[in-house]
């Protein structure tokens, strides 16, 4: 009898279970070494560049941070970079942000200071990107977080104007950079 149940199992198994099977591989973190920032007035002048180089990663040496000045009250055009320099060549990360613009962000957060900084692009889905942006330097500095997310909950309330509150989702990496503005 219980012969008769085991072949009845095995009968009605199903052809598909003897196929392989392809493993379902997550979206690993990237690596994040370097991050810079560089920002161009608006009509022309000298490029002022922030920049974040982290080359042992987590722990060991601190990372380098470096920021040019910035001129009062003018608007720059802002273009940020993730690169992994652990890779040889080095691995432009932004690219893979731009390609899956739907699950990535960039946060920017004025936690002193006096400028505005505004999205000048959007992902594949009209959201808020943050690769490209518009930043207006006032009368005094302060200093400025960057953060990119990975999945982010793009339509919650505020994330589409940059608020960070309601994004939800993983930080790949996160720096301040100190702004001066002379």
């Amino acid at each position: 009898m219980y012969a008769f149940i085991a072949l009845a199992l095995f009968a009605c198994k199903d052809d598909d279970e003897n196929e392989p099977v392809t493993p379902i591989i997550p979206n690993e973190e990237e690596v994040i070494t370097t991050v810079r920032y560089t920002l161009t007035p608006q009509g022309g002048g000298t490029a002022s560049v922030f920049s974040f180089q982290d080359l042992d990663g987590d722990g060991g040496n601190a990372p380098v941070i470096t920021a040019d000045s910035l001129d009062a009250n003018v608007t720059y055009t802002g273009a940020i970079e993730f690169i992994n320099e652990l890779e040889t060549p080095a691995e432009d990360i932004t690219e893979e942000v731009l390609e899956e613009g739907d699950e990535h962000q960039v946060f920017f957060q004025v936690t002193s200071g006096d400028f505005v900084i505004s999205y000048a692009d959007v992902d594949q889905n009209g959201n808020p990107l943050g690769l490209s942006t518009t930043f207006e330097s006032k009368t005094t500095g302060g200093s400025l977080t960057v953060i990119l997310r990975h999945e982010p909950d793009k339509t919650a309330a505020g994330v589409s104007g940059g608020d960070i509150t309601n994004a939800g989702g993983e930080t790949d990496i996160e720096v301040v950079f100190p702004v001066n503005v002379r």
